[in-house]
């Protein structure tokens, strides 16, 4: 099968490329009740680096654990879209297959769990002694 040509670069593409990202992420904001608690948990532990006056390491450690979340999320989304699609009646391997992808989602939020422990806990008790 032969190639086709690639594209030449096109300002006018790339800025549709964005606003098809940006639907893409109102959709899992407006569909997603779990987004909604990843996102305000996210909004928690900034306020807390802000209170905190966390360090740069620590807030790269920080936004990198809520983007994880949050793509993990969105991730998940679309793997249940798809399974949605292409699998509509019952299937155990669909349902698998959803709970695979959901429990990403969990590792993901126990790790960004655990690294908010690492960063806020000692300064916490460094507050309160």
């Amino acid at each position: 099968m032969p190639e086709k040509p690639e594209k030449p670069f096109c300002l006018k593409d790339r800025a549709r490329s964005f606003a098809f990202a940006f639907r893409g992420i109102g959709f899992v904001v407006k569909t997603q009740h779990n987004i909604w608690i990843h996102c305000v948990l996210g909004i928690l532990a900034i306020v807390f680096g802000l209170w905190l006056r966390i360090n740069p390491a620590e807030w790269i450690a920080v936004i990198f654990a809520i983007g994880f979340v949050l793509v993990s999320e969105t991730l998940n989304t679309a793997i249940e879209l798809m399974v949605d699609l292409v699998s509509p009646e019952q299937n155990p391997k669909a349902g698998l297959i959803k709970d695979v992808a959901a429990g990403a989602v969990l590792l993901s939020a126990i790790t960004a769990a655990i690294i908010g422990l690492l960063i806020f806990v000692p300064k916490i008790i460094n507050l309160c002694f």
